[in-house]
């Protein structure tokens, strides 16, 4: 049993394993994977115990695309199953590609993906108000046909088509938890909450029923790391460094704030919602949650982060 290393929570987005538009296949989604891991490895020599957190939300929309398109012959897939199949695959893409990595490491460690339910509230104010877009664009023919048939929440979307929404709810707990503290008590590399985890809520008997909604990662990736009292969360993103006044003259890159900075430059408006927003609200809750440190950087920056040389820290 191994307690003494520290504990770090890793997130990876999503479209960070979809190079661009002419990257989207299986084939080119694990040689991103495979990019991802070497660095991931990287962490994992340094001494860390890890989790691996993911996006999914490319991933899902492929799964939603191929179940439109095969409406006339094939049922259609449940948005939780959805979560489900790309957790198993996305994980399945991590094992390999690190079990590659690591196969000649004097001891080579064991990867496993743990399938990841995360408890919401049935009466959470999302679900009266979906606001998550997912899926394809529709004409008004099919989205009416959808709300009447599948009762759809759709929406119209500046002029480009009509799209389902579905709601967004905070998660509330982790149902696989103990399984995950356990394997890592056994000094295992796990991967868990994929795309949020999949979302499900409580019957009045205490049953849980898959939910029609989307989690937002970085804030379950927050919760895992609270519930396991991690050492460092780290959310890996697109950019080396979080910045100031980004994409203007003055940007400015930043090496490392505090939280009552943070909260600040959050409150200023420097973060951009759907982006960087998310992710410093989720190390603000880490943080006040009595977490200690937090970093953001893009994977190939991770190691020479951990050596202070690069990244943003985010410190209590």
């Amino acid at each position: 049993m191994t307690t003494e290393k520290k504990l770090a929570i890793l997130a990876v987005g999503g479209n960070s394993l979809i190079l661009d538009e002419s990257h989207k296949s299986v084939e080119d989604q694990y040689a991103a994977v495979e990019e991802t891991c070497r660095h991931i490895a990287g962490l994992v020599k340094s001494g860390y115990r890890v989790v691996v957190t993911h996006g999914n939300g490319p991933q899902v929309g492929f799964i939603l695309r191929r179940s439109e398109l095969a409406a006339h012959e094939l049922h259609q897939v449940p948005l939780d199953s959805c979560g489900a199949d790309t957790q198993g695959a996305i994980g399945y893409q991590v094992q390999r590609a690190m079990y590659n990595e690591m196969k000649d490491w004097p001891k080579q460690p064991v990867v496993a993906t743990v399938v990841t339910q995360v408890l919401v509230d049935r009466n959470d104010p999302s679900f009266k108000k979906p606001s998550k877009p997912i899926g394809s664009f529709m004409d008004e023919k099919t989205a009416n046909e959808h709300r009447a048939k599948d009762h759809w929440d759709i929406v119209e979307d500046a002029g480009r088509g009509f799209r389902r929404v579905v709601a967004s709810p905070k998660p509330v707990r982790i149902i696989e938890l103990e399984a995950i503290r356990r394997l890592l008590e056994s000094d295992i590399v796990v991967v868990a909450v994929g795309g949020g985890g999949i979302p499900v809520i409580e019957d009045e008997k205490g049953h849980l029923q898959g939910a029609a909604a989307v989690i937002d990662k970085d804030l379950a990736t927050s919760m895992l790391a609270r519930d396991l009292k991690a050492d460092l969360l780290i959310i890996s993103t697109a950019i080396e460094k979080v910045c100031l006044n980004f994409r203007k003259p003055d940007q400015k890159d930043i090496d490392r704030m505090t939280l009552a900075e943070a909260k600040r430059y959050l409150a200023e408006g420097h973060f951009a919602p759907g982006s960087m927003k998310p992710k410093v609200e989720a190390i603000i809750e880490f943080l006040e949650s009595g977490g200690k440190q937090a970093l953001i950087t893009d994977p190939q920056h991770l190691v020479a982060a951990l050596e202070g040389k690069s990244g943003t820290w985010i410190v209590a």
